[in-house]
């Protein structure tokens, strides 16, 4: 029969032959070689199950992604565990984590997650991902002090809302969500990145007590007007790409503004261009796919505006 085992590539699921006494290939199963490994990865290796993790007394990282694993069981014994990583598989349910009460890291990005929970006991938590799931609410994560990045992009989130008590939040990333607005983020006066990207916001608002925020992602929405950005002076990087922005006004107060993304918007007055000159520290702007951009002379004005410019659009200016 034609079929040779050496072709069959990481991660594929072997299709059955048409030979009828030919057995269905076995899951993966894990295989400890060294119990005193700090840090194994298993990616791609057609695991269905997690199992026989005992020995490992002096685990520190364990990466699963993109295996077939649907259910989070049998890693009680792992209680020196500080990141855990089970990006791109199949699990539904957060759960059986309660011994893992050093985890600094969990991944779980990319499953079939439809609430967040079974978090209670992971006090030491620094980084938690779950982008790419199925969760509505935000919620049951008020407990964890110590997180600094919660990515929750690309889930079905409508509402911004039970972030109390993650005072030492530095990174917050929502987009690809089904949000109107942005609101009750007072609480996270040490936020320094905030992503809203694709979502359904129509206003620049609520972001007064933002002060440490210095970069600030806000493209593929409908805002309309760039405004309430007032106390975030720390801003050196601002993307409203993909908007109905009709003029830049309301930055001049950015004295660190390095990045700002306006492309793809509706800015059609030079004059508004103009309000640029006060932003001396501006490195990169983009402001093609706009009426102003359709100007032949556009390059050289932007230039003469903004000697100070590295680039402009995708093209660097020297």
């Amino acid at each position: 029969m034609a079929h040779n085992e050496d072709n069959k590539s990481d991660g594929s699921v072997e299709i059955e032959g048409e030979s009828e006494n030919e057995e269905t290939e076995e899951p993966e199963k894990i295989l400890i070689i060294d119990p005193d490994s700090e840090e194994l990865d298993f990616n791609h290796s057609r695991l269905t199950k997690l199992e026989n993790l005992e020995p490992l007394t002096n685990i520190r990282r364990l990466c699963f992604t993109w295996n077939l694993i649907k259910k989070i069981e049998n890693i009680h014994t792992l209680t020196t565990l500080v990141e855990l990583e089970l990006r791109d598989n199949q699990i539904t349910v957060i759960e059986n984590l309660d011994a893992l009460v050093n985890l600094e890291l969990l991944d779980l990005s990319f499953n079939r997650i439809k609430k967040i929970e079974g978090l209670e006991s992971l006090l030491n938590l620094q980084k938690l991902f779950l982008s790419s799931n199925k969760i509505q609410y935000i919620e049951n994560i008020s407990h964890l002090n110590n997180l600094t990045t919660l990515e929750l992009g690309d889930n079905k989130i409508r509402e911004i809302i039970n972030l109390e008590g993650l005072e030492n939040l530095t990174s917050l990333f929502l987009g690809k969500n089904k949000i109107t607005k942005i609101e009750h983020l007072e609480c996270l006066q040490n936020l320094q990145l905030l992503s809203l990207q694709s979502n359904r916001i129509i206003k620049i608002e609520n972001l007064e007590e933002l002060k440490n925020m210095d970069q600030l992602y806000l493209s593929e929405n409908g805002i309309t007007c760039i405004e309430g950005l007032t106390n975030c002076t720390k801003l050196t990087t601002l993307d409203l790409a993909n908007n109905k922005i009709k003029k830049i006004e309301n930055i001049d107060h950015l004295e660190d503004l390095e990045e700002f993304w306006i492309n793809n918007n509706e800015i059609e007055d030079w004059t508004t261009v103009k309000n640029l000159k006060v932003n001396k520290k501006l490195q990169t702007i983009y402001l093609e796919h706009n009426p102003v951009a359709k100007d032949s002379n556009y390059r050289r004005k932007i230039k003469l505006l903004l000697p100070w410019l590295v680039q402009l659009d995708a093209t660097l200016c020297r």
